[in-house]
């Protein structure tokens, strides 16, 4: 239990000082939802009367997309700060303190799960505004997906950050996974719209069934196939890649 407690212990420590961190960069907060309002201003009026061919109406479509989109794209460069670190000697400073190399990894993760869970608060209020309509558990819902892809996305980046440790190699290979899970996820428009051999491909893509499972929860169908895929899917992928994490920052000594 003593063992437990430190870790506890030893992860709030680091998640206070990368949260302190954040709070003192409003840009950070502020720039980092800018392009998913930018979909939802530009992008959201022009679905309004569509038919999308699911169920719900276009902005319950939309804005479960960009709240993944918002944790995809943010949670996936989160290893940039690692590569940073690296360069400036804050990483093999931390080598020298007794914090545990788990929690090294765990409260830079919890920040960045906290950061775009806020995000997507912004960016829900400003969906309210322009005509959302969704019951409370299924925003409540999609929040804690976020939250989840957050949390395994930023464990999975700051891994590949320790490996590659050069921002030419890491961007590159950070794109080259997330633009084809944005265009076949779903995110923008659904699935349902796609040719057969395109909506097929999609279901070997796990951050399809998280998008299936907040756009359900957005419309209230809370017992639905949907929203126990995606449940399982989501708590699958954020085990593994907090796992994979782990062992990459133990094995770097991180």
């Amino acid at each position: 239990m003593s063992a437990f407690n430190a870790l506890l212990s030893d992860t709030a420590l680091v998640f206070g000082r990368y949260a302190r961190q954040t709070l003192r960069s409003k840009f950070q907060i502020l720039f980092g939802v800018l392009m998913p309002l930018l979909y939802l201003l530009f992008f959201g009026p022009l679905l309004t009367g569509l038919p999308l061919g699911v169920q719900g109406d276009s902005w319950q479509i939309l804005v479960p997309g960009l709240l993944l989109q918002l944790a995809l794209f943010g949670a996936s460069f989160s290893g940039f700060a690692i590569i940073i670190e690296q360069q400036m000697g804050v990483v093999e400073r931390m080598r020298a303190t007794p914090v545990s190399r788990l929690a090294l990894l765990l409260g830079r993760v919890l920040r960045d799960a906290a950061l775009f869970v806020f995000q997507s608060v912004l960016l829900v209020l400003t969906a309210l505004i322009l005509g959302l309509r969704a019951p409370l558990g299924g925003v409540l819902i999609g929040f804690a997906f976020v939250g989840v892809l957050a949390a395994a996305l930023s464990s999975l980046s700051y891994a590949l950050a320790m490996k590659v440790a050069k921002p030419h190699e890491f961007g590159p290979v950070i794109n080259a996974v997330t633009m084809p899970s944005m265009l076949l996820s779903g995110l923008m428009l659904p699935m349902a719209l796609a040719p057969g051999w395109l909506n097929v491909l999609s279901h070997f893509t796990p951050f399809r069934y998280l998008v299936d499972a907040v756009r359900a929860g957005y419309v209230g169908d809370y017992a639905s196939t949907a929203m126990l895929y995606g449940v399982l899917v989501a708590a699958a992928f954020g085990l593994l890649s907090v796992t994979v994490g782990t062992r990459v920052f133990r094995r770097a000594g991180a």
